[in-house]
């Protein structure tokens, strides 16, 4: 979760402006708006006491090849910043942070947020109802989850709680019906944006505090970790994890965005990439690309970060490393979608790609990138050439990157909702999204929507078959 982590100067008239036409929410009295921050944080009553039970069914694919999309999560609240993982035996799994309370649980064990995890067992034809997966009191943030692909069974999850200033990581060995947790490492002040990256007895999990990078490796199935350093340095600036994959061969892969002024729309952000062959003793780190300066979003209550660059990473079965980010040309200028790939172990990268057929001056941001057998590979991304509103996007390869399919608009709409009109949605809801392949190799893809990035918004799932 991305935050605003300086004191700039308020845009108070794009604000006021922002909220007379609607798209910030009206703040109850004595409210305020602290910047970066999310004013629909709290526990409310009226989402406690509602029905506990929220399943759901996804349409069969249509001509596109995907499903309308449908709501996941709870009815009531927002849901947030969602994960997804597949496993080899039909189940699907989605991980998020749940706002505003949990209904049927009391604010004592359920925080705001608090991880919710949900359940397919039929590839995502249905749903099971919304679950909390481990409950702790405290905020429960930037959720994780994926399978060993060594096993095809064994779930891993990770989130921050306790101020985030504990990074959590869970196990479940019976396709997510119980869970055990660990806390993989524990600072004296909060963190940002874990990333977990999984292969056999390997576990990782990478995140940030400002300008250093932190890595918990475990190799005993995440019963047990150790947490190094990975940047010798703060030249790579404030950085936020973006992705990650462990390859066949053992070594493991982390990409991030290093922002180098902290604070405001300025500086370069490095693209970078880091890379551990030992375990995760040691590291050593790589830039792929430089982006300017992030666009300005503060008419929509985010964080300065929130629509700049960020690089997101998987690998294949035969170990090719492929990466998709957004950057751009221009300070606080729209962004576009990049796509290059690696054969190498990262020592070189293809030329990079421009992925998206939308016009220029088209606002990209969120990639979300997944990767199969040998040479498939599966890329995402929200853009808002149909501004001001936004859609999601998709192509594949079964050539490593070299040809893709033609974009898939995989948007649709839903009535009901004032953040989602027939041409698109208000504003992209969480600062990542993703997509998994299951053992058909099937997609499944969920995304966060929402009028704004504070509130109200909630979290969309669509399937292909």
């Amino acid at each position: 979760m991305r935050e605003m982590r300086d004191g700039g100067a308020a845009q108070a008239a794009v604000c006021l402006a922002a909220v007379m036409a609607g798209v910030l929410p009206a703040l109850l009295p004595g409210e305020s708006r602290e910047k970066g921050k999310r004013t629909s944080g709290g526990v409310r009553e009226a989402v406690v006491a509602a029905p506990a039970v929220q399943a759901a069914a996804a349409p069969k694919p249509g001509a596109s090849g995907f499903s309308p999309q449908i709501r996941l999560g709870f009815d009531v609240g927002d849901q947030w910043e969602p994960a997804i993982a597949a496993d080899d035996y039909g189940s699907v799994y989605v991980l998020y942070p749940q706002y505003g309370g949990v209904p049927g649980c009391p604010a004592s064990q359920c925080a705001s947020p608090t991880a919710v995890l949900q359940l397919s067992r039929d590839r995502g034809a249905t749903w099971g109802p919304a679950q909390p997966i481990a409950p702790s009191g405290t905020e429960q943030v930037d959720t994780q989850i994926a399978v060993d692909p060594v096993d095809g069974r064994t779930l891993f999850a990770s989130w921050l709680q306790n101020g985030k200033s504990d990074t959590v990581v869970a196990r479940s060995t019976d396709l997510g019906n119980s869970w055990s947790v660990v806390v993989a490492d524990h600072t004296n002040a909060g963190t940002d944006k874990p990333i977990l990256a999984v292969r056999g007895q390997d576990v990782y999990v990478a995140y940030d505090h400002t300008q250093t990078v932190l890595a918990s490796s475990s190799h005993d199935g995440g019963l047990t970790f150790t947490s190094t350093k990975v940047n010798a340095n703060a030249k790579l600036g404030w950085s936020l994890a973006g992705g990650g994959t462990v390859t066949p061969d053992g070594s493991v892969y982390f990409s991030w965005a290093g922002y180098e002024q902290n604070g405001g729309a300025k500086g370069p952000v490095n693209l970078y990439l880091s890379k551990s062959t030992d375990g995760g003793a040691t590291w050593t780190n790589r830039v792929l690309d430089v982006s300017a300066s992030p666009p300005d979003c503060s008419a929509y209550s985010c964080g300065w970060a929130f629509l700049g660059a960020q690089m997101t990473l998987a690998s294949d079965e035969a170990g090719t490393l492929y990466a998709l980010w957004n950057a751009g040309a221009v300070a606080t200028g729209p962004e576009r979608i990049y796509f290059s790939r690696s054969e190498d172990g990262g020592a070189t990268w293809s030329a990079r790609v421009d992925v998206s057929s939308a016009p220029s001056g088209a606002a990209h941001a969120f990639p979300a990138l997944v990767a199969g057998a040998a040479g498939d590979v599966r890329i995402s991304w929200m853009d808002a050439r149909n501004g001001p509103l936004w859609n999601v996007y998709y192509r594949r390869s079964a050539d490593g990157g070299r040809r893709f399919t033609s974009e898939v608009d995989l948007s649709t709409y839903a009535a009901g909702f004032s953040y989602i009109q027939p041409a698109g949605f208000s504003f992209p809801f969480g600062d990542y999204y993703e997509m998994a392949i299951d053992d058909r190799g099937n997609n499944h893809l969920i995304w966060g929507e929402g009028l704004n990035w504070d509130s109200p918004g909630s979290i969309w799932y669509a399937r292909s078959r």
